[in-house]
């Protein structure tokens, strides 16, 4: 793995500090807030590591309570709500300063027989000879404000490439649709559970912006005011997240200074391998301009 992928599998890990409660440092990515995939990724890991390895996370349905502090630690704490014959529910809170900063339940099922039905994937380019986004960036750096070029410069755990190549910096309205191909940048070890924490982390980038494509605006923009308020995510088969994957994502809908996001991910065999949807604060900020 590189170091910096090595590092991510390290955030995802948790320290077990008593029966019940986890503890995980914070990573700055150089947003306003801590990042969102951070604790999506640590909260699944801290409920599965209350669950026996037969049983398989299949969903997860979270609310983001309080902007996170990346320069501090979050403790989580795990509820262990039911285990029944067939699945088992947890309830994680996140908490940083005392407060809850997160909160969601997740659910999780022995692998059963059953029938068996999806979504075709989309026909899109491949990613072999599409730039990164890393590589993107690079080319509009001098637009990124000084106090964050190191951080968003600098080397990522996942690697993503854009289908469609936009300007943040200059964004134009375009249809709500978006690909992406991503991937962690190494080889990891043989842990599904692993791999679906990565899942869970990689899934918040670039979900929420959707709906922003159809109003020609972008995270970028100083006039928006962005948060993600929800996420939710299902799992649908065991999955490799150093392999190629399409994170395919359209919005339906924005309205009341919110926006919903739907998300498909799959394989490069065609197997849709997980959902997800969120809502997030989009508020136009013409005082901020």
């Amino acid at each position: 793995m590189s170091e910096v992928l090595d590092d991510l599998v390290d955030l995802l890990s948790l320290e077990a500090i008593e029966e019940n409660l986890f503890r995980g440092r914070s990573q700055d990515l150089g947003f306003r807030q801590l990042y969102g995939g951070q604790v999506l990724g640590q909260s699944l890991s801290a409920a599965s590591q209350t669950v026996e390895d037969a049983r398989h996370v299949h969903s997860l349905h979270g609310y983001f309570l309080r902007p996170g502090d990346a320069s501090m630690p979050v403790v989580y704490s795990v509820d262990r709500v039911r285990d029944g014959g067939s699945f088992s529910t947890r309830r994680v809170t996140a908490i940083q300063k005392g407060q809850p900063i997160f909160t969601c339940s997740a659910s999780f099922q022995y692998d059963e027989e059953g029938f068996l039905h999806q979504a075709a994937m989309p026909d899109v380019v491949g990613p072999e000879n599409l730039p990164s986004e890393l590589e993107l960036a690079s080319t509009l750096s001098a637009h990124l404000p000084e106090r964050l070029r190191e951080k968003v410069l600098r080397p990522k755990p996942i690697e993503i490439r854009p289908v469609t190549e936009r300007d943040p910096f200059n964004p134009t309205p375009d249809d709500p649709v978006k690909y992406v191909w991503f991937r962690a940048d190494g080889t990891l070890p043989d842990l599904p559970a692993l791999h679906k924490y990565l899942l869970a982390y990689a899934s918040d980038f670039g979900l929420l912006t959707t709906s922003l494509l159809p109003h020609g605006k972008s995270v970028w923009n100083n006039d928006m005011q962005i948060a993600s308020l929800d996420h939710s995510l299902w799992f649908h088969a065991n999955l490799r997240a150093d392999e190629w994957l399409l994170y395919a994502t359209d919005s339906p809908w924005a309205g009341n200074a919110r926006g919903f996001n739907r998300g498909s991910i799959y394989n490069r065999a065609g197997q849709l391998v997980a959902s997800s949807s969120q809502e997030g604060l989009i508020r136009h900020r013409k005082d901020w301009a």
